[in-house]
């Protein structure tokens, strides 16, 4: 009797050892067997396209160089594929329906992005998820830089879009082919909650669209991601846009300074020079490869032409007044010769000299009226331009 409980408990405990042996998920590798799989280093699926679901979420958008023409962001990237070869039933191993892998034991996408620059130098994902019903999932974060064409016409109230192209960099869309894995909206509003960093930028949304294209003769399956972005322009505003505007109200205010003196003269071309030390702090902001004159500049150089215009107008009437000056001086000399003659000669050019003094008032009140009505026009019309939206 002692006998027979005694080998009952050595099977109980036999059986213990193997059904803990059966939960580990070294038994689900070595069930699948991989390590000596050839199959598992090449593309699983049959002949025919295997589709590759990618996931792309936007964690920060790190840096925008206009200059450079350069787009940084970080972001987390996700792909999935379905492997025939590695399934299992879960019931057989206690509940397992998960395993990691090391990403060098299975075959994954040798994926790519078109626009990118310079190599992630963050490092990729050494595992690999791999479920029981054969899906696989790689999920990588990376910094990426990448060109993106920006569009500075509207500077600062822009809005740019910069393009991220995922593909394959060998296979063919007869071998892969690329899906969006989750809805845009989702992803979306995702990025909107995860967003650790945006500079000046606010981040809009962005749009996927799957497309094949044609490199060197192969057609090739990519999905392209479109990331819009505004620029955040208040501080331009108060650095840029309002200084140069008061330069210019300081400049409309120079006409209530006498003409008498070089007073005048000297404050226009200090508010001149003001200006040009603004166009070359904006120099030093905005590419000089750009197809068309940034609605900015256009405001620099339109305030910069009404100031030179006023300040040519200011020579001319110094140089009028100057005249009669050169008259009143003649009239003193001929009063203390007392010749008669020579005094009512000078009367009447003294009469002469006054017609310019006239001539003088006449023409800086029809130019402020100019000046007031061109610059309202002026900025009518930048307001209107910044205000369109551009469809690029």
């Amino acid at each position: 009797m002692m006998l027979s409980g005694f080998l009952f408990l050595l099977l109980l405990k036999a059986l213990d050892g193997k059904s803990n042996e059966s939960c580990r998920h070294r038994d689900v590798l070595r069930h699948l067997n991989i390590t000596d799989n050839e199959d598992a280093m090449t593309r699983p699926g049959p002949n025919s396209p295997l589709k590759i679901e990618l996931d792309v979420l936007l964690y920060a958008i790190l840096d925008v160089d206009e200059k450079r023409q350069q787009f940084v962001s970080y972001l987390w990237v996700d792909m999935s594929w379905e492997n025939d070869d590695l399934n299992w039933n879960p019931d057989e191993f206690c509940g397992i329906k998960r395993i990691y892998l090391p990403t060098k034991l299975l075959w994954q996408p040798d994926l790519t992005i078109e626009e990118m620059t310079e190599k992630d130098k963050t490092l990729p994902s050494f595992q690999l998820i791999v479920d029981h019903n054969g899906t696989v999932m790689l999920r990588n974060d990376m910094v990426l830089v990448s060109t993106c064409r920006m569009r500075i016409y509207q500077f600062p109230f822009d809005v740019q879009s910069c393009t991220l192209s995922f593909k394959s960099i060998t296979h063919l869309d007869e071998d892969l082919q690329f899906f969006p894995q989750a809805d845009p909206i989702w992803n979306n509003d995702w990025s909107r909650r995860m967003m650790q960093a945006q500079n000046e930028w606010l981040f809009i949304d962005m749009t996927v669209n799957n497309k094949t294209v044609n490199n060197f003769g192969f057609n090739q399956s990519m999905l392209v991601y479109t990331i819009n972005m505004k620029r955040r322009s208040a501080l331009y505003i108060a650095n840029l846009l309002v200084p140069i505007l008061f330069f210019f109200c300081l400049d409309l205010a120079s006409f209530l300074i006498s003409h008498k003196g070089g007073e005048k003269l000297s404050f226009k071309v200090t508010v001149l020079l003001a200006v040009t030390v603004m166009q070359l702090i904006l120099n030093d902001i905005l590419p000089a490869s750009a197809n068309r004159i940034p609605l900015i500049v256009v405001y620099c150089i339109g305030i910069f032409g009404l100031m030179m215009l006023s300040l040519m107008e200011t020579i001319l009437i110094m140089h009028l007044v100057e005249k009669d000056n050169e008259a009143d001086k003649d009239q003193i000399l001929s009063n203390d010769f007392g010749d008669k003659l020579e005094k009512d000669s000078f009367q009447n050019s003294s009469r002469v000299a006054g017609y310019w003094t006239r001539v003088s008032k006449t023409i800086n009140k029809v130019f402020f009226i100019f000046y007031l009505i061109a610059a309202t026009v002026f900025f009518l019309c930048l307001y209107f331009l910044w205000r369109r939206v551009e469809k690029w």
